[in-house]
């Protein structure tokens, strides 16, 4: 069940009742594709730095371990011993990532593994029963994410597809939520929009995904080469004809502005390797703007990331230390610096809420924006 507590504008505080627990969104998801966020962050790390969901990928995880297996030993939850929600990717960008290794058709798409290249095929049904073998929390429907640069005629076909795949994913998870041996019988499926940037064919899917009464509708096809400025037009249009009453999830987004900037529009779910890839890689996020730690100004500095911050790394490390670790190619570096930013993320997630329940959140935005991109090392967003 969700629920809206309050809005201010566009944006929404809200909170989505699920059978492993409530989430509080607006949210961000802590990414961790194969079961496991890069880096060397444990599950005990994750409970500790305030996430609230984490996501996995259906197509890595049924080409490693495959899904069989973590059915037999009890589902996601179980195997990664996380007892909080879990969304499931549908495989589907897949479909666009690995345009080399891949054929498109009306049944479904046809692979080859990107780890031994044995074919593999995936519709609807498949990726549906796939996800019903994780056991997650929710999950997505299969679709294409054709280019943002494709032409017209191409997002038509594809996205009149994606639809007639939602129903087919819809019909086969109500199937698997009846039987006996499946684990999550309450698992959510959240609907897919397509249309690359065009504002016409984006509404018409909203439109017709929005009449199929699923769990939540996620916008896919963003930020993958469109403009800031081009995305941002596309969730403000295509918003207001998804249902109000149902979570929305804006997929592989973004940067701090960038969910800033859609949680004004009416976005409430979000991921992105954003915070991970990059900690990984010694650029941080902090409230003053971005640091790169592998900067010879850090060698001597003893101050943490963060003055005030409470995440692992900031309590006990100096920045100096931690450059340390990174220019010696010392995995506990990675580790420090993938857990400051996913905590910065999630506590920038609630600060969102609180300055909603609080109806300050475009004062919020301001003072949140205009203190992290203002000049010098941290005006270029990472």
């Amino acid at each position: 069940m969700y629920r809206i507590l309050t809005t201010e504008g566009r944006a929404k505080r809200a909170q989505l009742e699920t059978v492993h627990g409530t989430i509080q969104t607006p949210v961000f998801m802590n990414v961790g594709t194969v079961a496991a966020i890069k880096g060397a962050v444990s599950t005990e790390d994750l409970e500790g730095i305030k996430t609230q969901v984490e996501l996995s990928n259906t197509y890595h995880l049924h080409v490693r371990p495959g899904d069989e297996i973590i059915k037999k030993i009890g589902g996601l939850h179980k195997f990664m011993s996380w007892d909080k929600p879990i969304l499931t990717d549908s495989g589907g960008f897949q479909v666009f990532s690995l345009a080399s290794l891949r054929k498109i058709k009306e049944e479904g798409v046809y692979f080859n593994s990107h780890v031994d290249g044995r074919k593999i095929f995936m519709g609807p049904e498949e990726s549906m029963r796939i996800q019903s073998n994780l056991a997650s929390t929710i999950a997505m429907a299969f679709d294409e994410c054709p280019s943002s640069v494709a032409d017209r005629h191409y997002v038509e076909v594809s996205v009149a597809r994606t639809a007639r795949w939602l129903e087919r994913c819809k019909t086969e998870m109500n199937r698997l939520n009846g039987l006996e041996d499946t684990i999550n019988k309450k698992q959510l499926l959240f609907g897919i929009n397509q249309g690359a940037v065009f504002d016409d064919i984006r509404i018409d899917h909203a439109k017709r995904i929005a009449e199929m009464e699923c769990d939540g509708y996620a916008l896919g096809g963003l930020a993958v080469g469109e403009s800031h400025e081009q995305m941002y037009h596309v969730i403000e249009e295509t918003v207001p004809y998804l249902p109000q009453d149902k979570p929305t999830y804006l997929m592989g987004v973004g940067t701090p502005a960038n969910i800033l900037e859609a949680v004004e529009r009416g976005v409430d779910f979000f991921d992105c390797v954003y915070p991970t890839r990059n900690g990984r890689h010694g650029h941080l996020y902090t409230n003053q703007g971005k640091i790169n730690l592998f900067n010879a100004r850090y060698e001597l500095d003893e101050r943490p990331i963060e003055e005030g911050c409470e995440c692992p790394a900031c309590r006990r490390y100096s920045r100096a230390y931690i450059r340390h670790l990174l220019k010696a190619k010392e995995m506990l570096g990675m580790r420090l610096c993938v857990l400051h930013n996913l905590y910065f993320y999630n506590t920038m997630m609630e600060e969102i809420r609180e300055a909603l329940d609080q109806g300050s959140f475009a004062a919020y935005k301001k003072r949140k924006m205009d203190g992290m991109y203002r000049g010098g090392e941290n005006s270029t967003e990472i």
